[in-house]
């Protein structure tokens, strides 16, 4: 007798993979692997939690071609959802798609029971302001018959008068928006000038609100910080899980997918750039303002995160000599990015060091600045990808190495990510050298009565599930 035909699937990020009958349901499969996929309806296509992404290509990397028609056809409940949101291109309901050959599924962290805890929060520390967005208020002498000049010219007269502010250039957009907030405001604008050097918003009247974003794109994470440009003060903070991990858990997987993947780059740009748009939007929510008074947005990350951003291929950072497409600053439009920000925000993005020391090394630096001390310091930023610089004064050198397997357990027997149940701090006695510990979804220290029960709710009577 032949044996039953099977397809091997492999869902992402986890790396988990099995073969499995043909006619098997993705939620089954996933489940019989322990992949973490919510479901509360029992599979009647009710509840739309156990929605998942299935990748098209070839996965050189998991030995497999995925294709969209290795499912079963989108059944009635996923055509016609019955009070859900239909759902979005390549995305299916895991309860009602059924194998008919090999695959690449991705579970993205909205259809995770026990998604990753991201506690990005900003630590308070003495800055100098000097923010590159400044507003101005003035007031402008109204169009006269007797004088030809346009009201820009009369605006940069206003600007020289009271600011001291001379040669400024000026944004289409914002010229597009000049004459309407000159009148609405009755000749009283604020103007914001980028830099001292260029006009990039007007506001009819008294406007006092810069704001600038502080974002680190990591390889598994991106944190976002929303500032206020004239105090100094962090307004909200938020993060987000990378939406490039689909793609591969790590760099080196990533490079793969764009080098075997004809337009991989572009859409690992894409996604990022949607991410970011999204934690905008999460954090301008949070502080009570719109992500239209964004001007100004700083963005660090490793070279391939750096790349990718901008819409640079990174195929050359894959192999030897790593080289990058630039090692200077860039500075441009967001609206090139497609970032929905304020129309005339500038987008600056710190320089890489070297192929594998990113922007993210840079900001590091110049946040702890240890070029300026005589003791030799060592600064560690451990991620997905770790940076690492140890120097003083006479002397910085920098490294990085790949340390988020390690800690995450792509793909290796041990390790998670930061969801409940995961170690997320470690006290050690100074004196008995004993250590204890707290996991994320318990407030107990491991030494405290009640933490076996709190986070093993299988060893108590009456189990007590984990807090949210």
């Amino acid at each position: 007798m032949s044996p039953e035909p099977d397809a091997l699937v492999v869902f992402t990020p986890s790396g988990k993979r099995g073969r499995f009958p043909l006619g098997t349901s993705l939620l089954q499969a996933a489940r019989s692997l322990g992949v973490d996929v919510d479901s509360v309806c029992g599979g009647r296509a009710i509840c739309g939690r156990c929605e998942v992404l299935v990748m098209k290509g070839d996965f050189a990397k998991h030995g497999v071609v995925s294709r969209p028609e290795n499912l079963s056809a989108l059944s009635a409940a996923e055509e016609n959802p019955a009070g859900r949101r239909p759902l979005p291109a390549g995305h299916r309901l895991s309860c009602q798609a059924r194998i008919q050959g090999d695959l690449v599924v991705d579970v993205p962290p909205t259809s995770q029971v026990h998604r990753q805890v991201i506690r990005k929060e900003a630590e308070a520390r003495a800055i100098t302001l000097d923010p590159v967005a400044r507003l101005h208020y003035v007031e402008v002498r109204e169009p006269d018959m007797h004088d030809p000049a346009g009201d820009l010219q009369r605006l940069e007269e206003a600007l020289e008068r009271e600011w001291q502010l001379t040669g400024l250039s000026c944004d289409l957009h914002m010229l597009q928006r000049l004459q309407p907030a000159l009148r609405k405001g009755d000749w009283k604008v604020t103007v914001a000038v980028h830099g001292g050097e260029r006009i990039i918003g007007v506001w009819p009247g008294f406007h006092e609100l810069a704001l600038g974003l502080a974002v680190d794109i990591g390889s598994t994470t991106i944190a976002a910080h929303l500032c206020n440009l004239e105090s100094g003060e962090v307004l909200a903070s938020s993060g987000v899980m990378n939406p490039q991990i689909r793609f591969g858990e790590d760099l080196m997987s990533r490079v793969s997918y764009s080098m075997m993947h004809p337009g991989g780059a572009q859409q690992m740009t894409d996604a990022v750039r949607s991410a970011l748009n999204t934690l905008a939007a999460d954090v301008a929510r949070d502080a009570k303002v719109t992500a239209q008074d964004i001007l100004e947005i700083t963005l660090v990350g490793n070279p391939i995160m750096h790349h990718l951003l901008l819409g640079i291929d990174p195929v050359e950072l894959g192999g030897a000599p790593f080289a990058l497409a630039t090692d200077d600053a860039v500075t441009v439009r967001a609206s090139e990015l497609g970032l929905n920000l304020h129309p005339n925000a500038r987008v600056y993005v710190l320089p890489c060091i070297a192929g594998h020391v990113g922007a993210d090394a840079a900001g590091m630096i110049l946040a702890e600045r240890p070029d300026l001390g005589d003791e030799l310091t060592l600064l560690v930023d451990v991620g997905t990808n770790a940076e690492i610089v140890l120097g003083n004064r006479e002397r910085v050198l920098a490294c990085s190495s790949p340390t988020g397997p390690a800690f995450e357990g792509a793909q290796i027997s041990c390790g998670q990510r930061a969801a409940p149940g995961a170690i997320e701090r470690v006290r050690i006695d100074p004196n008995t050298l004993e250590p204890r510990f707290k996991v994320i979804g318990s407030d107990l220290w491991s030494d405290e009565a009640g933490f076996t029960d709190a986070t093993h709710p299988e060893h108590s009577d009456q189990p007590t599930p984990l807090p949210q």
